[in-house]
């Protein structure tokens, strides 16, 4: 079974770092033309360049995922230049909190909500959509660990990652047999920039953090992207409706 994507569209959401930023340029490496989204515009287009410095073919598009008329442009965007989605990870997301629950602000609560889970839900509405149209499709949505298990002083982020994952199982059925496969990784801890900062505000705790994964360390963007491709190949062609962990170990415990 073939894990190329030359001749593919990919969109990335929460493109411009981290696991986004990682998946995008794999995607390119396998040879997608890729649309980039991201709301921080430096740094979408920063990948853009390098995708098209090492000679593949990108475009970025700034979009709130939580603004519905946005989301829509963002695939009509895709389909007009590239004419097509095969794949779209949706991967914008944010994590805030480390409050216990009755501590979470209500303003707090529905930002998290918002993002996480109603921005996961208009890109699937839209993505999927395209993909009628065309014939066909594979989506990864971004959840967490926390999506599978409870995080202390995280209530309202594993609120929205475990509604990820809902999503995701519903659209994988609903789907199905419209040649449209819906899964989703679960990461543990990631060597992103949000872990960097954490890193410096706590480095004792967070390496902490680290060594509860069982395979001794924290994971890599890169390492969460090999999966997203792996998903939205033809060599998954089977797999629907599954959350996938890339957690070292931790969920295993």
């Amino acid at each position: 079974m073939s894990t190329t994507f030359v001749g593919k569209v990919a969109l990335v959401t929460g493109g411009g770092a981290g696991i986004g930023r990682a998946t995008a340029l794999a995607f390119a490496q396998a040879g997608a033309r890729v649309a980039i989204v991201d709301i921080v515009e430096e740094a979408g287009r920063e990948v853009v360049s390098a995708i098209t410095a090492a000679g593949g073919e990108a475009m970025f598009i700034r979009a709130d995922v939580v603004n519905a008329a946005e989301v829509e442009a963002m695939v009509a965007r895709t389909v007009e230049a590239y004419g097509k989605i095969d794949c779209a990870f949706n991967n914008a997301g944010i994590e805030e909190e480390h409050m216990r629950l009755a501590e979470c602000s209500e303003a707090t609560f529905d930002r998290i909500m918002a993002i996480n889970v109603k921005g996961v839900w208009l890109a699937l509405k839209y993505e999927l959509a395209a993909m009628l149209r065309s014939g066909g499709g594979a989506i990864v949505n971004t959840a967490s660990v926390a999506g599978l298990v409870a995080a202390p002083k995280m209530a309202a982020y594993c609120a929205s990652k475990h509604a990820v994952l809902g999503l995701t199982k519903s659209a994988a059925i609903e789907y199905a047999r419209k040649n449209i496969r819906v899964n989703a990784v679960c990461p543990g801890v990631i060597r992103t920039p949000m872990y960097e900062r954490a890193l410096q505000v706590d480095p004792k705790g967070t390496a902490q953090v680290a060594q509860m994964h069982p395979i001794g360390r924290v994971g890599e963007p890169e390492e969460v992207a090999a999966v997203v491709l792996w998903l939205c190949s033809d060599a998954a062609g089977f797999v629907t409706g599954h959350a996938h962990t890339v957690d070292g170990g931790l969920t295993a415990v």
